[in-house]
């Protein structure tokens, strides 16, 4: 009996062996569970404080937690009617990683969502959010980032080659990377980018420039041409001395108030308070004019030099906006005669854009979306006036030039033909006095005929011999070794000056930006310059100059000058875009026109 009551029964392994077994058994089912929970938990944290409207579940079988994430197409709000979220980053930025966009604000379009498992937190993955290069760049450097030379040029060179980490754009103070070369595992073949901005850097202000935006600075009232200036004072001297017959206006138009010189300006305006002071007892019972309502905001021309500013896209301009304290009060200026699309061919905005386009790559802007026609671009590196032109036009010295014109010793000839006439007249006047009275007398008078009618012949010989020089003189200048259209255009700048036509002080890029501004404010001026360009253009194109197109140049001398500045910023601005950061940038933006950005 105490043997069999000292027997371990079946159910007694069952209890202190299998019991014990299974619980080792469904442990790490409970400890998958535990941790595939916590770990659930956590991500749905994440997803929260990034706003991200994903999927989350759990399997606690296989410690498996699967999310759904939404992936994005972005661009950049609208700079004016969402400037209070456009200039400050993101309340609610993502921490995941891929997720750097959420910095910012953007515009968001839902285009599919993207399946991720993952066994920790840390394996979680934003989905890149794809965005237009070009967008993402102007966006960026209108905030006020710097790009990096050195980060297009290699990402021009080595494409998806290029090390992660590599910046391209720096922050404001360019000591820290703002845009940056990411790893290529959501990229899907495509540039991947990562960005960041921090609050310490601080940015640009809704009344900066933004990109693919051009300012133009016209000039003021005490600065404008000499013809202008003549202009203005006859019709300030006409209104002054009527002006008890008729009100001068208080807003001229643009050529005549660029026209008045400052103390002509002044003049008016004293007229104008001495009016007022006269009116005033009418004044204060009538209703406020709308010209004394303008005055009030618009300030008057010698106070600030009048400024626009263009925006210039893929076929030409696209507006032109004037630039003031108060950019309410103006509307869009006309600009009819500089438009330019597909289906309109308008030269003078072609050439306008190609200026403008040249200006602002080379001073303002290394954004840009116009291109400026090859034909152009070909005919402003091209060698295209003949030196001596410029000699017979006055602006060089034929010194200046290399020898072209056939020399001549006239003093010689002339020499020799004042001895032979004295000869003559000194044999003449010996056989005279031999001569009886009668005959002495006649043949005085036929010896004085004689001489008049040598000399009215000599006259016409030196007329006709002139003639045909000054002729074989301008075949011999259009002849002439030819100059590059920069040189051509310093010597036109110096004669503009010593004409006074243009202030001393300006340089060439200052001269190019008054003549862009006139183009936009003044279309008959515009037209002008075009024609000026479109000649000199056809006649290169032609063979060369002729005597024709030289008459031409002679009469519209003025408009020729200012022609050969505009065409000297564009050939500099080829020389100086050839391989520098711009023409990298653009090429990139060439390349890649989307992005993975995260």
């Amino acid at each position: 009996m105490g043997t069999s009551q000292n027997m371990v029964s079946g159910p007694d392994v069952i209890t202190y062996i299998g019991v014990p077994l299974a619980v080792l058994g469904v442990l790490p089912i409970i400890y998958n569970t535990i941790t595939t929970l916590a770990t659930l938990a956590k991500v749905r944290r994440m997803l929260r404080h990034g706003r991200l409207a994903g999927i989350a579940r759990g399997d606690v079988i296989n410690h498996v937690i699967e999310i759904e994430l939404p992936r994005y197409t972005i661009a950049p709000l609208h700079r004016e009617e969402q400037r209070h979220e456009y200039w400050r980053l993101s309340d609610y930025p993502s921490h995941i990683p891929g997720g750097t966009y959420t910095t910012f604000n953007w515009k968001r379009h839902n285009t599919g969502t993207k399946t991720q498992r993952i066994d920790y937190s840390d394996q979680l993955r934003q989905p890149q959010a794809e965005i237009g290069f070009e967008e993402l760049l102007s966006f960026l450097l209108d905030l006020g980032a710097v790009p990096d030379p050195s980060g297009f040029r290699m990402l021009r060179g080595s494409g998806l080659w290029v090390p992660t980490g590599t910046p391209l754009l720096l922050s404001p103070d360019r000591h820290e990377a703002v845009l940056t070369i990411a790893p290529l595992d959501d990229s899907d073949g495509k540039l991947s980018l990562a960005v960041r901005w921090s609050s310490n850097w601080g940015m640009r202000n809704p009344a900066s420039l933004p990109p693919y935006w051009v300012r133009l600075r016209g000039t003021s009232s005490a600065k404008a041409p000499i013809g202008e200036q003549r202009s203005g004072r006859k019709e300030a001297e006409e209104a002054t001395s009527t002006e008890t017959k008729v009100e001068i206006p208080q807003e001229p138009d643009s050529k005549y108030a660029e026209g008045r010189t400052s103390q002509e300006q002044k003049a008016v305006e004293d007229t104008d308070d001495w009016k007022l002071k006269t009116e005033a007892p009418v004044s204060e019972s009538s209703p406020r004019t709308e010209t004394s309502s303008t005055k009030e905001y618009i300030p008057q021309p010698e106070e600030l030099v009048p400024t626009i500013r263009c925006q210039v896209g893929v076929h030409g301009l696209i507006t032109a906006t004037p630039e003031d304290l108060d950019p309410l009060l103006f509307d869009p200026l006309e600009i009819d005669h500089l438009e330019v699309d597909e289906t309109n061919v308008n030269t003078v905005g072609v050439w306008f854009a190609s200026a403008l386009t040249a200006l602002s790559t080379s001073s303002q802007t290394i954004l840009w979306n116009y291109k400026i026609p090859a034909e152009i671009l070909a005919f402003a590196k091209e060698d295209t006036l003949p030196c001596g032109i410029l000699v017979l036009l006055g602006v060089v010295e034929e010194s200046a030039t290399p020898e072209w014109a056939t020399k001549y010793n006239d003093e010689e000839e002339q020499r020799e033909a004042q001895i032979r006439r004295s000869r003559e007249q000194s044999k003449a006047m010996m056989r005279e006095m031999q001569l009886p009275p009668a005959e002495k007398s006649r043949a005085f008078h036929e010896r004085v005929s004689k001489e008049h009618d040598e000399w009215i012949d000599g006259l016409n010989a030196t007329r006709r011999r002139d003639a045909q020089r000054a002729e074989t003189r301008m075949i011999e200048a259009i002849q002439s070794p030819k100059w590059d259209n920069k040189l051509v255009a310093e010597h036109n700048l110096r004669w503009l000056k010593k004409e006074c036509h243009i202030d001393e002080s300006h340089d060439l890029k200052r001269c190019v930006e008054i003549l862009l501004w006139r183009m936009v404010n003044e279309p008959a001026f515009a037209r002008d310059l075009t024609q000026s360009l479109d000649s000199w253009q056809a006649f290169v194109d032609n063979g060369g100059l002729r005597k024709a197109e030289y008459l031409a140049l002679k009469e519209s001398q003025v408009m020729f000058a200012n022609a050969s500045l505009l065409l000297a910023v564009i050939k500099v601005s080829v020389t100086a875009a050839h391989g520098s950061l711009g023409m990298d940038l653009q090429e990139c933006m060439r390349i890649w026109k989307t992005v993975r950005l995260g």
